[in-house]
């Protein structure tokens, strides 16, 4: 038994093995661009390291459309109590819908205003495009460029089969929403097989990406070491302006938008709102799960917010599920510091469809640690940034989505006060 413990005890935690693999790989890839040059090491980086982050990227790339399919579609059917709850469901979506998207609004803000991504050596820059030339055309969706009415043509497949197997992902959101509203309108007993089906599903997925994330430190070690090693320490500086402005913009959004929304529209003290709520805030913090986090909110929204039962079951089961606020504004951000790297101009529609795309995502991400880094992947291709860019946040990733977990299950308890309170004056 005591060997069973001391054995439990020395066990790493998996964010400790990402990092680690982000911070060898960046030393070592360092290392060796200054002592042999990026032209040496070019056959063992195209050779080695970089078809082995690649396959791992590959296995997160490999489950988007069923995670789409599977979470998207049971988030609108978990929209089917709205007919007999009628104002508080509304209530719900509106303020989740809101937040979201003042939230990715927020993220793509800060990251025009600071660019983060931007002022990378021109040299280093072209580099990153010829390296990157074949995923820059957007092979997973729409290639740079490519916005307008034709764009919301194809939104609608005529076959559902091949878009999935073309990877258009729009047409695999626009099936999944059709999915999702046709379940939910058709009688419960008729549609309960294929919830049935869709649930097991998303459970699957979810099993998968536990699976994938546990060889991530080998992933990212070999996807850092083989940027730096081809670019040197110049991406790691803009790595970090990019945490900083995210971190920065996810406490404004935390500390700054969420409180003129209790004291305005919910009429709550926000520093006693605040002090109620810590215990969730560390829970989120210290889990990056909002699915774990779940329990602990339901308690405090009843016990210590004094939130009425029908509001809080009903407002933080789905928040955990659809309301992803600090998701949103971490997919806007990063899509915008990727295209700044690699020196993708990304105009106001192009950006506009980053919104939209960040909030349909928050919906379908799964609510455990890393749900988003897929769903990510296919956002960047959308807009036409190479989705593998994503191995340069990887490593750091794992502090990003505490943060932003945190404000995932802020929101909700900020939405069910709100509901509360025009439940109240009704």
């Amino acid at each position: 038994m005591s060997v069973t413990s001391r054995s439990e005890k020395r066990t790493i935690p998996a964010h400790t093995k990402i990092l680690g693999g982000l911070i060898l790989g960046a030393a070592a890839g360092i290392t060796a661009n200054l002592t042999l040059g990026s032209g040496n090491l070019q056959g063992f980086v195209a050779n080695v390291t970089e078809p082995v982050g690649r396959m791992w990227l590959s296995a997160l790339i490999m489950i988007v459309i069923p995670l789409i399919l599977a979470t998207l579609s049971l988030g609108v059917v978990g929209l089917g109590d709205l007919r007999t709850l009628g104002r508080i469901g509304l209530l719900t979506i509106l303020g989740f819908l809101l937040l979201t998207v003042l939230s990715t609004s927020l993220g793509l803000f800060a990251m025009n205003v600071f660019q983060p991504g931007g002022g990378l050596d021109p040299a280093v820059r072209d580099k990153l495009m010829v390296a990157y030339k074949d995923e820059a055309k957007g092979a997973m969706g729409l290639a740079t460029g490519k916005f307008g009415i034709d764009m919301f043509v194809k939104i609608i497949p005529r076959n559902p089969i091949q878009a999935m197997a073309n990877g258009e992902m729009l047409a695999v959101i626009f099936m999944a929403l059709m999915l999702g509203v046709a379940m939910m309108l058709i009688p419960r007993e008729k549609a309960e097989p294929m919830v049935r089906f869709m649930e097991s599903l998303s459970q699957i997925v979810v099993a998968i990406i536990h699976l994938v994330m546990r060889v991530a430190p080998i992933g990212v070690f070999c996807l850092v070491f083989s940027v730096t090693a081809r670019f040197g320490y110049e991406l790691l500086i803009q790595l970090l302006k990019y945490v900083v402005v995210v971190v920065g913009t996810m406490a404004l959004f935390e500390f700054g938008v969420y409180p003129l929304v209790l004291k305005f529209i919910a009429r709550r003290s926000p520093l006693e709102f605040f002090r109620k709520i810590r215990v969730v805030i560390i829970t989120a913090f210290s889990t990056s799960s909002s699915n774990a986090t779940l329990p602990t909110s339901m308690r405090v929204a009843e016990e210590e917010l004094g939130l009425r039962r029908e509001v809080s079951a009903f407002v933080l089961p789905l928040g955990a599920t659809m309301n992803m606020n600090g998701t949103a504004l971490f997919e806007g951000a990063t899509v915008l510091f990727l295209a700044q790297v690699f020196g993708v101009q990304l105009p106001l529609q192009a950006q506009l469809i980053v919104v939209v795309m960040s909030v349909l995502m928050a919906v379908g991400t799964a609510g455990v640690p890393s749900g988003s880094i897929p769903l990510l992947m296919m956002v960047l291709a959308v807009v036409g940034v190479p989705p593998e860019g994503i191995a340069i946040i990887l490593g750091v990733d794992r502090i990003l989505d505490m943060c932003r977990t945190v404000l995932n299950v802020s929101g909700d308890l900020v939405t069910a006060a709100v509901v509360q309170r025009f439940e109240k004056r009704q």
